[in-house]
Order: structure tokens, then sequence, then C-alpha cells
């Protein structure tokens, strides 16, 4: 039998009553529904040989046990059986062979089971509940002991019954809140409503094996960017120095500080910075990052200005470190490349030696890596083609992708004084992965 018909079926059968359709105050009461089992009557000594010759009949199902005592006899026990299997079919022959080698009667029985609230998945719940054929909200962003959930439209009559069901089928989680504005502020943070639960914002979480503490209504934080704060440290190699320019609460400046690179991070958010703080020394790295609150532009033309006059000054032909600057305020951050014109005076470093930017996007585009290179190529008025690489990070939105380009900047844009001929100036020595857009296409299909 296809899997979808075995699931659909399980589904039909191991449903919530239909009378909980329109429950918007969560009653776990109303969730009580009596189903009829198949049930194999065997000796108690034999069920733990007999079960895994059974594992094609046996009940499949999370959260009810597949063996329980019957309760005319103690020395026997009841196997529940597939349902869809049992009642309409019977034994294989190996199956019959190990019944009889063990003495047990093929007969089967029927048993009523009693199903709860705790018996039902979170989907099953909201499938239930929530009008026929509507979309249902059965996962959410976890960050530490809160669930962060993006309600649409039609769930919100639900909201706080949904909340109550994550909490309720998620261990560890004690507060649902839902996202009730989109992130447009100066800060970076969004409001939200806690939906059910403890009101407390105050959270901790692992990532990467390193901890973060922070309040989570006044900070950004999206688990979500686990992978892509990994990335950007292992091309970093100990002694390059990271410049952190939207720096949050620190998942991309604290695992390169342990990594022995120099880091200057900075943010806008007196709470961010509050909590970067907090985290360095949390982590163990407060010696090894300076921290900065500024605005963006600030921080580049001010404390960045500054140590790239040193990094790249007269004695930079003795470097092998690298120097990167890492740019994710995708909704905004292309505009601040604009910073780097002319930002450095004197003669021009070796263009090894040329700062590495990771600056992120959202492209709406049908070709978001060509599009967001051109955005940059836009702001900075030079070609990025030689230069330049493009990754996806991740999808936000139906058609809408969170992108990050790689690229050295160009000393025509870097230093002042500098001839900047659009079709004839010298490029930084390209990165190692050119990234095509055949190449971002195929990453594309296979990203999640």
């Amino acid at each position: 039998m296809p899997e979808i018909e075995i699931s659909q079926r399980d589904s039909e059968l191991f449903s919530p009553p239909s009378d909980v359709r329109g429950m918007t105050k969560l009653d776990r009461t109303a969730f009580r529904k009596t189903v009829t089992i198949p049930v194999l009557k065997v000796r108690k000594e034999i069920v733990n040989k007999l079960i895994r010759s059974l594992k094609r009949a046996a009940l499949q199902r999370p959260g009810i046990k597949r063996v329980i005592e019957d309760p005319e006899d103690e020395e026997s026990r009841l196997i529940m059986l597939d349902p869809y299997k049992m009642f309409t079919d019977c034994f294989e022959k190996a199956e019959l062979n190990i019944l009889k080698q063990l003495n047990v009667s093929p007969q089967i029985s029927k048993y009523n089971l009693e199903l709860t609230y705790e018996n039902f998945k979170s989907e099953e719940i909201l499938r239930a509940v929530l009008p026929e054929g509507q979309e249902v909200t059965s996962g959410f962003s976890r960050v530490g002991h809160i669930a962060h959930l993006n309600l649409r439209d039609h769930q919100l009559p639900f909201k706080h019954l949904i909340g109550q069901v994550m909490i309720d089928k998620n261990p560890g989680i004690t507060t649902a809140v839902n996202k009730i504005n989109s992130i447009d502020n100066t800060y970076r943070n969004f409001q939200m409503e806690v939906l059910s639960g403890e009101e407390n914002m105050m959270t901790k979480v692992r990532e990467n094996n390193y901890t973060y503490e922070f309040d989570f209504s006044k900070v950004y934080w999206n688990p979500r960017l686990s992978t892509e704060h990994s990335r950007i440290t292992e091309l970093l190699k100990p002694g390059d120095v990271l410049f952190d320019v939207f720096a949050g609460v620190g998942p991309f400046a604290i695992p390169a500080a342990k990594k022995n690179c120099p880091v200057f991070a900075n943010d806008l958010n007196p709470e961010s910075y509050k909590w970067l703080l907090h985290n360095c020394k949390l982590n163990k790295v407060d010696k090894k990052v300076k921290v900065f609150n500024l605005d963006g532009k600030d921080f580049l033309q001010g404390p960045l200005r500054e140590e790239l006059m040193q990094q790249l000054g007269p004695l930079s032909k003795e470097r092998k470190h690298s120097v990167h600057i890492v740019m994710n305020l995708p909704a905004k951050a292309i505009e601040f490349l604009s910073a780097f014109k002319s930002l450095l005076d004197g003669q021009p470093c070796d263009s090894e030696h040329l700062p590495t930017v990771h600056c992120y996007c959202f492209s709406k585009d049908a070709n978001p890596a060509k599009d967001v290179q051109q955005q940059a190529e836009a702001v900075l008025g030079i070609s990025l083609d030689a230069c330049s690489t493009v990754h996806l990070v991740r999808n936000v939105a139906p058609n809408k992708e969170m992108l990050c380009i790689t690229f050295r900047i160009p000393a025509a844009i870097l230093y002042k004084n500098q001839t900047l001929d659009l079709e004839n100036h010298e490029d930084p020595p390209p990165l190692k992965r050119q990234r095509t857009d055949k190449a971002f296409s195929e990453e594309k299909t296979t990203v999640a």
C-alpha cells in the first residue's frame, strides 16, 4: 500500500474528535476518543522474542505502547496490531511460522483503546481545530525556552490555543510568542505578543558550542542562521582580523575570537551592545573582542578606518593575515557599502591584502545572484564581475532570498585620489571560488 494512503488512513483513525473544530480556548478533555484496535494475546515471557518478528504487523504509533497488560489475564500480554493491516489481512506465512514455533494462537481479538490529548501530535490537533482546508502551523523558531511563531491572519483567532499546544508538545518550551510586526526599526528587534506560558523573554541558547544570553524582546536573534555563522567562521584563519559591523549579541564575533582572530564588533542597539559585552565574557573572549556602540557608518568611518590604516599601512607586505568585514543587516547593509569610497589615505596596499567584505542582502529577483551583485555595483560604482561570489543563505519567504555577496574591496574604491576606470581598473585577485549563475541555480535547488 502506498505510504501516502497509509498516512491518510492513519490520520483518519488517530485524528482528534470532529467536534473540536473551531475551538479557540484549549480544552484537553475534549480530545478523548475510543478506537478499536486488533490485538494478539501472548504469554508475557515470549513478548520480547515475538515482537521483533511482528514488526510489519505491530502498531507503529508514537505515544502508544505496542504491548499492554491483559486486563483478564495477568500472565499474558496484548500486542497492539496495525488495524489497517490486520482487520483486512491476516498474518504473513513467515509470521505464522514464528507463532507456531512459539505456540501462540494466531487468533486476533479486538481492544478498545482510549486516546487522549497526550496521544495526538501538535499538527493533528491544529488540523482538527482550525477551519478545514486552512494552513496549519506546527513549526516555529526555538530560542532557548521560547517558541517564536509567525502566524498567518487566518490563524490569529486560534493564537492562544496554538501557543499552548506548542508548549504542551515540545519539552523545554515554556513560552510561546508571535511576531506582530516586521523588523523595520532602528534596532532590528520586533514587537511580539506572548501567546501562552511564562512572560519571560530572558533566554539562553547554545549554538555551535557557544553560549549566548539575552532578552529576546530587545535584540535580534535568528536560529536559522546557525549554519551561516559557521560558514563565515570556517573562512577565517587564526590571526585574521574580523570587523563585525552589525554584530548583534555576537554569533559571528565570538566564534571568530575563539579562533584567535582579533575582532572589532559593533552594534547600534544599546541592548545588543550590553549583551555582546556579556556574551564575550561568558565565552571567555572579552580580551580578544573590542566592542562598540555606534551607527554602522560611524563604525566604518571611525574605528574600522583607523584600524585599516594600521593594518594596510607600509608594513602590510609583511602581513600574512587577511582582513574580513561582515555586514549582516540584509535589509540595509548594501547601502552602507558607500562608506568604503575613498575611506583610506596614502598608497594602496598590495591587492592580496585588500579587505574581504561579506555583505548580506535580500532579493526577490528571478536571478537573485545577479541582482545582489548589481545592487552592490550600483552603490560602489564599479564592476565586481572578477572579484565577487554570491552565496545563498536561506529562503526567507516565497520568492524572497537572503544572500551573501563576498568580494575584495577594489583599491580604486577604498583609497582616495585613485583613478577610477570602470572598464580597465585593476581588479583584486579573484576569490578562490567563483560563483556563476549556473552554479548558483544548482545550489538554489538544494539549499533548504
